[in-house]
């Protein structure tokens, strides 16, 4: 029945053109690897398939309220936890498309990574992982917590079945890492991936790769996705003023949201070496990297952890 129907001629001509305009180090949708068969062959394509059941999760459907800097603030321009995973999305295959990746393996990764996320970002899960630790818990990890729900809670325990691919990329976004760049740690199995989810559990400290390099697009457009857009939101708080960003980011990666983001998606993508099996890598140059690092530094200590961001969590 599968050879017959069209809809499985159309899925091995995209899988085709996949092998024919992606590059060499692309992971292609047919490697996806589950952790149980399916039941039934479908015809989307394998990370495709994972991005839809991530939006029809009832994890993605309680982004819809969670905040992301700011807390219950009366400002309807303020970012929330649903809109900073679109941008995120949207960077990341901005990215992944000029260098020839999977774009649904990266927007499946994308829409999925915060899930976990509990109210009041960082903070609540600060708060959470005290509470775990005061009850003899591994403490709670946003990045853990969003793979648990998509592998084991939803859908009654039974899990969406995702690929490894995704739940790997999930498992290893942490944007709050400064990294110049980064190059994929492959893993083959689902033994080798919870061999490092447990790991990761067990040590939050433990430094972990994504095994592809979709996954390492992600990780590092998550922070191009939050650095700007927060000044953007604190300004509009009147937390701080334009003229407060570092005068060398302000000139060299910008002072609006838009052109920070240009910028950093540009030095990305000219930096980026996939042509070489021997030394891929996905990142920054080094200007723009310390640019960034300095950027961060003063978002921590003019934004996220200025006592007026504080001042809405209970």
């Amino acid at each position: 029945m599968r050879k017959q129907s069209p809809l499985f001629k159309i899925l091995e001509k995209l899988d085709g053109n996949e092998m024919k305009n992606l590059v060499f180090s692309a992971t292609k949708s047919n490697e996806g690897i589950r952790r149980y068969p399916e039941k039934k062959p479908g015809y989307r394509q394998q990370f495709a398939l994972d991005a839809d059941r991530i939006l029809h999760s009832r994890a993605y459907i309680r982004y819809i309220d969670k905040t992301q800097v700011f807390h219950l603030v009366d400002n309807d321009h303020i970012t929330h936890r649903v809109l900073h995973v679109q941008l995120v999305s949207r960077i990341a295959r901005t990215i992944g498309r000029f260098l020839g990746l999977n774009e649904d393996l990266i927007e499946a990764i994308a829409l999925g990574h915060d899930l976990g996320h509990p109210p009041f970002g960082h903070d609540g899960e600060k708060f959470l992982a005290e509470l775990c630790r005061e009850h003899g818990l591994s403490p709670f990890q946003h990045n853990i917590q969003s793979v648990r729900f998509l592998d084991k809670l939803e859908r009654k325990g039974r899990g969406w079945n995702l690929t490894l691919q995704v739940l790997d990329g999930i498992l290893c976004h942490d944007g709050e890492v400064h990294s110049r760049r980064l190059s994929p740690q492959p893993i083959s199995d689902f033994n080798e991936f919870d061999r490092r989810l447990a790991a990761k559990e067990k040590d939050p400290e433990l430094a972990v790769l994504p095994a592809t390099p979709e996954g390492c697009v992600v990780r590092l457009a998550d922070t191009i996705a939050y650095i700007g857009k927060d000044i953007e939101d604190a300004i509009i708080l009147d937390l701080i003023r334009r003229d407060d960003i570092p005068k060398n980011c302000g000139e060299k990666l910008g002072r609006t949201n838009g052109t920070i983001v240009f910028n950093l998606v540009t030095d990305l993508i000219s930096n980026s070496n996939l042509t070489d099996p021997e030394a891929i890598r996905i990142g920054f140059g080094e200007e723009v990297s310390d640019l960034l690092f300095e950027l961060k530094q003063f978002n921590y200590e003019r934004i996220y952890l200025a006592p007026e961001t504080k001042r809405n969590i209970p």
